[in-house]
């Protein structure tokens, strides 16, 4: 995983979005249009958090968020989303 030169503020996480689905599970292509737009993803850096909440997700954990939460972005050529941690749902 590589460092980014991006440091959140506050309770802000960076997310990496995972691919989304190529295939169905019984093997049917999906074709670009009809592609959902993933809800899983990769922390590559997390804020320092708030004085009376501390930060519960590191970088290097793969989250679940809301199908429209976060900010895109495109930091060093990658697409990543920026969103609180209150958006993310569940550590995997």
């Amino acid at each position: 995983m590589a460092e980014l030169n991006i440091k959140p503020l506050a309770d802000r996480v960076v997310v990496e979005p995972a691919a989304a689905e190529e295939k169905t599970a019984s093997g049917i292509i999906i074709p670009d249009t009809a592609k959902e737009k993933p809800q899983r993803g990769t922390v590559l850096a997390v804020g320092n958090g708030k004085p009376e909440e501390p930060m519960t997700v590191k970088v290097g954990d793969t989250v679940l968020y809301g199908k429209y939460s976060g900010t895109e972005l495109t930091v060093e050529g990658k697409d990543v989303l920026i969103m609180r941690e209150s958006d993310i749902f569940a550590i995997v």
